[in-house]
């Protein structure tokens, strides 16, 4: 997607210039990614401002080939360290970086080799600002994603392998492989399988503790395809519900459903969160409500924009994120109910379709 590259290179331009920089060096391969559609693991870019051909990529030996495919649009360097190469290339002037993404020690090195003619300059988070509202092209492969896990749970749950007897790791185990059969080329994130007062854990990863009749089973997790990440959240029951469980499982599908209601483009992230934590506060469970709403997902399984009480953002359309409330009881079990999906100016758009009924098995 070359096209796709460039434009969104010529966003960071005209970004860059409006901070008076000369050109931005970016670093982090996940941005590079983004604005080149390089996938090596090394990797520099010099995006110049006056122009696209004041721009300049990065890489090392191992990806002469690779690079030569995925970067044929702009004028290619094979060298190492890459920023340093890119550095002593630039003719002068402010020099922006990537200031959340290099290190106390790169610094140094970045100043010594720059010389006196350039100056650098710390910036942070302009490319993820710019990745935090996706493209048609983008919000494919988030659906493509999601549906891989939506089928890799509808299989396991088919196959009857959700069930007492089994440990936490081996369904975990199981879901995982049955996604990368799929079409994922890995999982999102370690899949969280969370039974019983285990459920009761936020994130709470995997043991060989065994599945029992009553129990909750918390089942977080994601697949992975072409970059891009999913993340859904469903809790089961073993069995036939106790009334304490299907009163916490009706409080936080109503808080999840009004989260999603209120994800509307121009709101702010702390308003969102606090629709869907007043519900759960309303009945009662507020200190059992651990963690914030929500986040973007993307090239990342968690990007900009946050959705918690102590948020800055604000929600617009494109934007990929989740929705997803819990609560959470000592001892006793948790549920927490997750989509990702994509913000419209007509609401939020699902991604991932499992049901959120109540499942009992």
């Amino acid at each position: 997607m070359p096209a796709i590259h460039a434009a969104r290179r010529t966003t960071l331009r005209a970004k860059a210039a409006a901070l008076g920089l000369d050109a931005f060096l970016v670093t982090d391969v996940l941005n590079i990614r983004y604005l080149t559609g390089f996938t090596g693991s090394n990797a520099a870019l010099l995006v110049g401002t006056a122009s696209e051909e004041a721009t300049v990529f990065c890489t090392d030996g191992r990806y002469v080939t690779q690079s030569s495919e995925q970067v044929a649009d702009l004028e290619r360097v094979i060298d190492r360290p890459c920023d340093l190469a890119l550095i002593t290339r630039a003719a002068g002037g402010v020099i922006g970086f990537e200031g959340d993404a290099v290190s106390v020690n790169g610094h140094a090195e970045l100043l010594h080799a720059a010389g006196e003619s350039v100056a650098l300059q710390a910036v942070s988070y302009l490319v993820e600002d710019l990745r935090a509202v996706k493209d048609a092209g983008e919000i494919e492969l988030l659906r493509q994603a999601c549906a891989v896990a939506d089928t890799g749970l509808e299989d396991l749950l088919s196959a009857g392998e959700l069930r007492p007897g089994r440990t936490e790791r081996e369904v975990s185990l199981d879901l995982d492989e049955r996604m990368r059969r799929l079409g994922a080329e890995d999982v999102a994130f370690e899949t969280i399988v969370a039974a019983g007062a285990n459920s009761a854990i936020p994130h709470h990863r995997p043991t060989v503790s065994v599945i029992n009749t009553g129990d909750f089973v918390k089942i977080d997790f994601g697949a992975r395809f072409a970059g891009y990440h999913s993340d859904m959240t469903r809790t089961f029951v073993m069995g036939e519900p106790a009334d304490w469980q299907r009163e916490v499982y009706d409080v936080v599908s109503a808080a999840q459903e009004a989260g999603r209601l209120a994800c509307m483009p121009g709101s702010a992230c702390t308003e969102v969160d606090a629709v869907a934590r007043q519900v759960i506060e309303n009945a009662g469970y507020g200190e059992f409500y651990l963690h914030g709403l929500g986040h973007g997902i993307g090239l990342e399984i968690h990007e900009a924009p946050t959705i918690g009480s102590v948020s800055t953002g604000i929600i617009a359309s494109d934007m990929v994120v989740t929705v997803e409330p819990g609560i959470y009881l000592p001892g006793r079990g948790g549920v927490r109910i997750e989509d990702s999906g994509v913000v419209r100016p007509g609401g939020y758009e699902l991604l991932t379709l499992t049901t959120k009924d109540l499942v009992v098995l």
